[in-house]
């Protein structure tokens, strides 16, 4: 299941930018997070199919959403343009974001290339 993010949740369980200049990633196990809202037929399209990689990858990776009407800081804190805008984050090394509502297969591609779970 995914879970929401505040920006304290955000700095906690991901990344505090007031605490940290450099990149570091706070959290346990690789973790996708997605910045969407809740009129985006995209969104509404890839949302479903972020809970069911969350429960198929339970323990191993963490999904996150971000609803970018509600954290408007948050979302202006990367830069985020147009939703859903994905940001794979992996357990070492730098997040990398992907635009637009991604198949299922691109999905499964960069959990297993980018996050490196199996």
């Amino acid at each position: 299941m995914s879970e929401q993010l505040t920006k304290e949740s955000f700095k906690t369980k991901i990344f505090d930018w007031e605490k940290n200049k450099e990149w570091k990633y706070e959290g346990e196990v690789p973790a996708i997070i997605d910045f969407y809202a809740e009129w985006c037929g995209p969104c509404k399209m890839v949302g479903p199919v972020l809970e069911e990689l969350a429960v198929k990858h339970a323990g191993k990776l963490a999904v996150y959403k971000v609803n970018t009407d509600e954290q408007p800081e948050l979302s202006a804190m990367f830069d985020i343009q147009s939703v859903p805008t994905l940001f794979f984050v992996p357990k070492e090394g730098e997040p990398r974001f992907a635009l637009g509502a991604l198949p299922k297969k691109d999905l499964e591609r960069a959990i297993v290339e980018v996050l490196k779970v199996e």
